[in-house]
Protein backbone atom coordinates (compact mmCIF):
# COMPACT_ATOMS: atom_id res chain seq x y z
CA UNK A 1 0.00 0.00 0.00
CA UNK A 2 2.76 2.31 0.77
CA UNK A 3 4.11 2.73 -3.20
CA UNK A 4 0.60 4.28 -3.68
CA UNK A 5 0.75 7.29 -0.73
CA UNK A 6 2.47 9.60 -3.31
CA UNK A 7 -0.40 9.18 -5.61
CA UNK A 8 -3.00 9.52 -2.92
CA UNK A 9 -1.15 12.20 -1.57
CA UNK A 10 -2.39 14.10 -4.80
CA UNK A 11 -6.22 13.26 -4.21
CA UNK A 12 -8.14 15.86 -2.85
CA UNK A 13 -10.04 14.15 -0.75
CA UNK A 14 -6.84 13.11 1.49
CA UNK A 15 -5.74 16.85 1.26
CA UNK A 16 -4.18 17.26 4.52
CA UNK A 17 -3.75 13.66 5.54
CA UNK A 18 -0.46 13.11 7.57
CA UNK A 19 1.71 10.64 5.31
CA UNK A 20 2.06 8.61 8.42
CA UNK A 21 -1.59 8.28 9.36
CA UNK A 22 -2.63 7.34 5.46
CA UNK A 23 -2.15 3.14 6.52
CA UNK A 24 -3.83 2.99 9.38
CA UNK A 25 -6.71 5.12 7.78
CA UNK A 26 -7.29 3.32 4.77
CA UNK A 27 -7.49 0.04 7.21
CA UNK A 28 -10.27 1.96 9.14
CA UNK A 29 -12.10 2.63 5.68
CA UNK A 30 -11.94 -0.81 4.70
CA UNK A 31 -9.92 -0.08 1.58
CA UNK A 32 -8.86 -2.49 -0.95
CA UNK A 33 -7.00 -2.24 -3.95
CA UNK A 34 -8.63 -3.33 -7.53
CA UNK A 35 -6.75 -4.11 -10.45
CA UNK A 36 -8.56 -3.40 -13.31
CA UNK A 37 -7.90 -4.62 -17.24
CA UNK A 38 -8.00 -2.22 -20.14
CA UNK A 39 -12.16 -1.93 -21.21
CA UNK A 40 -13.67 -4.17 -18.42
CA UNK A 41 -15.58 -1.92 -15.57
CA UNK A 42 -14.44 -1.38 -11.84
CA UNK A 43 -18.62 -0.30 -11.52
CA UNK A 44 -21.59 -1.00 -14.09
CA UNK A 45 -24.63 1.05 -14.17
CA UNK A 46 -26.93 -0.70 -11.64
CA UNK A 47 -24.32 -1.73 -8.94
CA UNK A 48 -24.73 -0.72 -5.34
CA UNK A 49 -23.71 2.67 -4.75
CA UNK A 50 -21.67 2.50 -1.92
CA UNK A 51 -18.14 2.79 -2.97
CA UNK A 52 -15.40 5.56 -3.52
CA UNK A 53 -13.05 5.07 -5.88
CA UNK A 54 -9.75 6.48 -6.00
CA UNK A 55 -7.34 6.07 -9.49
CA UNK A 56 -3.89 4.78 -8.64
CA UNK A 57 -2.52 4.20 -12.01
CA UNK A 58 -3.62 3.85 -15.37
CA UNK A 59 -6.67 5.73 -16.37
CA UNK A 60 -10.37 5.42 -15.91
CA UNK A 61 -13.76 7.04 -17.62
CA UNK A 62 -17.02 7.65 -16.55
CA UNK A 63 -19.74 6.85 -19.11
CA UNK A 64 -23.23 6.96 -19.64
CA UNK A 65 -25.33 4.75 -22.28
CA UNK A 66 -28.84 5.48 -23.84
CA UNK A 67 -32.05 3.18 -24.25
CA UNK A 68 -30.01 2.52 -27.59
CA UNK A 69 -26.80 1.99 -26.14
CA UNK A 70 -25.13 5.78 -27.45
CA UNK A 71 -22.80 5.97 -24.90
CA UNK A 72 -21.69 10.07 -23.45
CA UNK A 73 -18.06 9.90 -21.86
CA UNK A 74 -18.73 12.26 -18.78
CA UNK A 75 -15.48 12.48 -17.09
CA UNK A 76 -11.91 11.33 -17.60
CA UNK A 77 -10.44 9.88 -14.65
CA UNK A 78 -6.62 9.52 -14.22
CA UNK A 79 -4.33 8.84 -11.16
CA UNK A 80 -5.43 11.10 -8.14
CA UNK A 81 -8.75 11.42 -9.42
CA UNK A 82 -11.67 9.83 -7.48
CA UNK A 83 -15.11 9.17 -8.08
CA UNK A 84 -18.64 7.84 -7.04
CA UNK A 85 -19.22 10.21 -3.97
CA UNK A 86 -21.80 11.67 -5.70
CA UNK A 87 -23.93 8.94 -5.81
CA UNK A 88 -22.53 7.58 -2.32
CA UNK A 89 -23.38 10.93 -0.53
CA UNK A 90 -26.92 11.37 -1.98
CA UNK A 91 -27.49 7.34 -1.15
CA UNK A 92 -28.46 6.09 -4.63
CA UNK A 93 -29.62 2.17 -4.49
CA UNK A 94 -27.62 2.09 -7.68
CA UNK A 95 -25.07 3.63 -9.99
CA UNK A 96 -26.56 5.81 -12.54
CA UNK A 97 -23.31 5.32 -14.51
CA UNK A 98 -20.24 2.97 -15.57
CA UNK A 99 -16.38 3.74 -14.73
CA UNK A 100 -14.48 1.63 -17.41
CA UNK A 101 -10.88 1.45 -17.74
CA UNK A 102 -9.40 3.07 -21.00
CA UNK A 103 -5.95 1.18 -19.90
CA UNK A 104 -4.80 -1.30 -17.21
CA UNK A 105 -5.52 0.62 -14.20
CA UNK A 106 -5.54 0.03 -10.42
CA UNK A 107 -8.06 1.45 -8.44
CA UNK A 108 -8.58 1.88 -4.76
CA UNK A 109 -12.01 1.50 -3.56
CA UNK A 110 -13.35 2.74 0.25
CA UNK A 111 -16.66 2.53 2.37
CA UNK A 112 -18.41 5.89 1.95
CA UNK A 113 -19.97 4.89 5.48
CA UNK A 114 -16.86 4.53 7.11
CA UNK A 115 -15.79 8.12 5.69
CA UNK A 116 -19.40 9.63 6.79
CA UNK A 117 -19.08 8.31 10.03
CA UNK A 118 -16.77 8.60 13.07
CA UNK A 119 -15.70 5.05 13.74
CA UNK A 120 -15.37 3.94 17.63
CA UNK A 121 -11.81 4.52 17.55
CA UNK A 122 -12.70 8.05 17.22
CA UNK A 123 -9.72 8.98 14.42
CA UNK A 124 -8.88 12.21 14.41
CA UNK A 125 -8.93 12.15 10.72
CA UNK A 126 -12.53 11.91 9.78
CA UNK A 127 -13.34 15.44 10.28
CA UNK A 128 -10.88 16.16 7.77
CA UNK A 129 -12.00 13.64 5.45
CA UNK A 130 -15.39 14.66 5.31
CA UNK A 131 -14.57 18.47 4.76
CA UNK A 132 -12.40 16.90 1.92
CA UNK A 133 -15.08 15.13 0.57
CA UNK A 134 -17.79 18.39 0.49
CA UNK A 135 -15.07 19.92 -1.61
CA UNK A 136 -14.76 17.53 -3.72
CA UNK A 137 -18.11 17.12 -4.14
CA UNK A 138 -17.99 21.39 -5.16
CA UNK A 139 -15.22 20.66 -8.25
CA UNK A 140 -16.94 17.78 -9.51
CA UNK A 141 -20.17 20.41 -9.59
CA UNK A 142 -17.23 22.62 -11.59
CA UNK A 143 -16.36 20.36 -13.53
CA UNK A 144 -19.70 18.96 -14.95
CA UNK A 145 -20.93 22.72 -15.79
CA UNK A 146 -17.14 23.10 -17.93
CA UNK A 147 -18.66 20.25 -19.67
CA UNK A 148 -21.75 22.02 -20.08
CA UNK A 149 -19.97 24.75 -21.65
CA UNK A 150 -18.16 22.90 -23.97
CA UNK A 151 -22.16 20.87 -24.82
CA UNK A 152 -23.56 24.48 -25.62
CA UNK A 153 -20.93 25.20 -28.50
CA UNK A 154 -22.99 25.06 -31.52
CA UNK A 155 -20.45 23.59 -33.74
CA UNK A 156 -17.69 20.59 -33.39
CA UNK A 157 -15.06 23.32 -34.20
CA UNK A 158 -15.99 25.61 -31.33
CA UNK A 159 -16.19 22.40 -28.91
CA UNK A 160 -13.21 21.13 -29.52
CA UNK A 161 -11.03 24.52 -29.29
CA UNK A 162 -12.74 25.12 -26.07
CA UNK A 163 -11.80 22.22 -24.62
CA UNK A 164 -7.90 22.30 -25.99
CA UNK A 165 -7.68 25.92 -24.90
CA UNK A 166 -8.85 24.65 -21.48
CA UNK A 167 -6.28 21.92 -21.85
CA UNK A 168 -3.73 24.31 -22.83
CA UNK A 169 -4.38 26.66 -19.90
CA UNK A 170 -4.49 23.91 -16.95
CA UNK A 171 -1.52 22.63 -18.28
CA UNK A 172 -0.02 25.87 -18.38
CA UNK A 173 1.62 25.66 -21.76
CA UNK A 174 0.49 25.54 -25.78
CA UNK A 175 1.79 22.36 -25.92
CA UNK A 176 -0.01 19.56 -24.26
CA UNK A 177 -0.87 15.91 -24.23
CA UNK A 178 -4.80 14.82 -23.76
CA UNK A 179 -5.83 12.19 -21.09
CA UNK A 180 -7.58 10.08 -23.61
CA UNK A 181 -7.84 8.89 -27.25
CA UNK A 182 -9.49 10.84 -30.15
CA UNK A 183 -12.66 8.34 -29.56
CA UNK A 184 -12.82 9.32 -26.04
CA UNK A 185 -12.42 12.70 -27.07
CA UNK A 186 -15.18 12.52 -29.11
CA UNK A 187 -17.61 10.61 -26.90
CA UNK A 188 -16.72 13.19 -24.00
CA UNK A 189 -17.52 16.30 -26.36
CA UNK A 190 -20.77 14.71 -28.06
CA UNK A 191 -19.90 14.72 -31.50
CA UNK A 192 -19.20 12.06 -34.05
CA UNK A 193 -15.41 11.31 -34.36
CA UNK A 194 -15.74 11.38 -38.28
CA UNK A 195 -16.58 15.52 -38.18
CA UNK A 196 -14.14 15.93 -35.40
CA UNK A 197 -11.45 14.38 -36.99
CA UNK A 198 -12.07 16.65 -40.35
CA UNK A 199 -12.12 19.71 -38.15
CA UNK A 200 -8.75 18.94 -36.48
CA UNK A 201 -7.24 18.33 -39.75
CA UNK A 202 -8.63 21.55 -41.17
CA UNK A 203 -7.29 23.26 -38.22
CA UNK A 204 -3.66 21.90 -38.57
CA UNK A 205 -4.42 22.29 -42.08
CA UNK A 206 -5.05 26.10 -41.85
CA UNK A 207 -2.20 26.50 -39.25
CA UNK A 208 -4.45 26.70 -36.14
CA UNK A 209 -2.81 23.67 -34.08
CA UNK A 210 -0.10 21.50 -34.83
CA UNK A 211 -1.32 17.31 -33.33
CA UNK A 212 -0.11 13.84 -33.71
CA UNK A 213 -2.31 11.44 -31.55
CA UNK A 214 -3.13 12.72 -28.31
CA UNK A 215 -0.41 15.25 -28.28
CA UNK A 216 -1.15 18.95 -29.54
CA UNK A 217 0.11 22.57 -29.57
CA UNK A 218 -1.64 25.63 -29.99
CA UNK A 219 -0.17 28.27 -32.73
CA UNK A 220 -2.83 30.90 -33.01
CA UNK A 221 -4.35 33.08 -30.67
CA UNK A 222 -7.17 33.37 -33.15
CA UNK A 223 -8.22 29.59 -31.75
CA UNK A 224 -8.73 30.51 -28.00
Amino acid sequence: MQKYFETLSKCSLFHGINPSDMESMLGCLGGKIIAISKSDPIFLEGDPANLVGVVLSGIMQSVQEDYYGNRSVLSILQPGDSFGEAFSCASLESMPISVIAQKDSEVLLLNCKRILSTCTQACHFHRLLINNLIKELANKNLSLSKKIRYMSKKTTKSKLMAYLSDQAKTQGSAEFVIPCDRQTLADYLGVERSAMSAEISKLKKSGYIDTKGSWFCLKSENTL
